[in-house]
């Protein structure tokens, strides 16, 4: 018998507990018994006391599932043989020279082939290029295992879509992307998710349709935003304010308004890179993908050189400046600090001086220096005065700041997110 057949009642083990895993868990766990694995055995026990440092869940969100018993993590590979559904949500990086790392989401697998059953799903929501599920993770699961793929276990595909900060668009509210390995198992798939989430599903016709169309969400905003990070470099070269020409030019019905940035976090400036191998296995040389990637990771540095030269035009001397960096993190009110720009930023205006205080409320202090080797502060220095700020993050604390007290009598505030009163900034992105 089988959860595919619809014999069996689905009991669901969400596998990773990250950004990704952890939201589905809870969601699945409002209707069917679900169990979270994660081999961070730290993370695991925040969990189960209601804490989720990665603030995309409130304690309350957590307990209420916790306290029913409808959810459980763990990490004991043993506590999650009883589950028929799988779940693999295993981050998918980059290595130090853009190319795709797979090793997560393979151990991933790995685990979850020593416990497969006959007639178990396994369903997998990672970023990953076309090819990656079938290709890469199904011999896995037949090797470890010992089952046979469509025969003793199915697979589905249903790309995540969770926009880390963004309380608006959660897991429940999106249209999930399902897809599985035979017509049954893409059925029993699209309404599995649909029974949980209110924004619908759309079961695509096949699982590497689903892990493209996943990957090109991400490329296509990764192009669109290059383009318009080209447009601020060329308009501050022309001394001529890059928002106020957006402004003007969305006023045309079938203009597309967006804003340069920086690009960091784990989708946007990560997933590219996956099509983009894949796409030269095949003969084909990405070029705009290519040269979209290759003008965002420059932009830190970009952002660093227009404020040393804003400097200069005041007087300011550059060479041991106290400044200020508001914000860390990849994105405002979250504490994600994966592949953050802010870091590029810092590392370009650090050749000049050593004086540098980056304060951000949301990121996590430890983290932070594990992994980027900087010293961040969580409550801005009283009392003290900078040569330069940058609003490199928009978090919500940032926009009360009463920055002429932050200012030395000649300042420059540069305003890389374009959300501060035009009046007291010196420039923007």
């Amino acid at each position: 018998m089988s959860v595919v057949t619809g014999n069996i009642e689905p009991r669901i083990c969400v596998c990773c507990l990250g950004y990704v895993g952890l939201p589905l868990a809870r969601l699945f766990a409002q209707k069917y018994q679900t169990i979270g694995f994660d081999t961070n055995e730290k993370r695991v026990e925040k969990i189960m006391q209601g804490v989720d440092d990665n603030k995309e869940l409130s304690s309350e969100q957590l307990s209420s599932v916790i306290s029913n018993k409808y959810l459980t993590c763990t990490s004991d590979i043993e506590a999650i043989k009883g589950a028929n559904t799988y779940i693999i949500a295993a981050p998918t990086p980059v290595n130090k020279d853009n190319t795709p790392d797979l090793e997560p989401l393979l151990e991933a697998t790995r685990t979850v082939g020593k416990v497969l059953s006959k007639g178990d799903v396994v369903i997998y929501e990672s970023t990953v290029y076309p090819g990656v599920t079938e290709e890469e993770c199904v011999p896995i699961l037949e090797e470890v295992s010992t089952l046979k793929y469509n025969e003793d276990f199915f697979v589905g595909y249903s790309p995540e879509r969770i926009n880390p900060g963004d309380k608006e668009h959660t897991v429940e509210t999106i249209c999930k992307v399902t897809s599985g390995s035979t017509p049954e198992t893409a059925d029993y798939v699209d309404a599995l998710y649909k029974s949980v989430v209110v924004g619908g599903t759309h079961k695509a016709p096949s699982i590497r349709v689903a892990e493209a169309s996943k990957i090109i969400e991400n490329a296509q905003r990764d192009v669109n935003i290059a383009f318009m990070n080209e447009l601020a470099k060329i308009f501050n070269a022309m001394d001529i304010d890059t928002q106020d020409v957006i402004e003007a030019a969305a006023t045309k019905w079938n203009f597309i308004k967006m804003t340069p940035g920086l690009v960091g976090g784990h989708c946007i400036s990560v997933d590219p890179y996956y099509l983009i191998q894949k796409a030269q296995v095949y003969g084909v040389m990405p070029h705009i993908m290519q040269a979209s990637r290759r003008l965002n990771e420059s932009m830190g540095n970009y952002v660093a050189q227009r404020v040393i030269t804003l400097m200069n035009r005041r007087g300011i001397l550059v060479r041991g400046a106290k400044i200020l960096l508001l914000g860390i993190t990849f994105k405002e009110n979250c504490p994600d600090i994966r592949n953050t720009k802010v870091v590029d930023i810092y590392s370009a205006l650090k050749e000049y001086t050593d004086d540098i205080c980056i304060y951000d409320p949301w990121a996590n202090e430890a983290e932070v220096m594990k992994v980027y080797g900087i010293k961040i502060e969580k409550r801005l220095p009283e009392g003290e005065a900078f040569d330069a700020i940058v609003h490199a993050v928009s978090h919500k604390e940032f926009q009360s700041l009463d920055y002429a007290s932050l200012r030395r009598q000649s300042c420059i505030l540069y305003d890389v997110k374009g959300t501060l009163p035009r009046g007291i900034i010196d420039g923007r992105l």
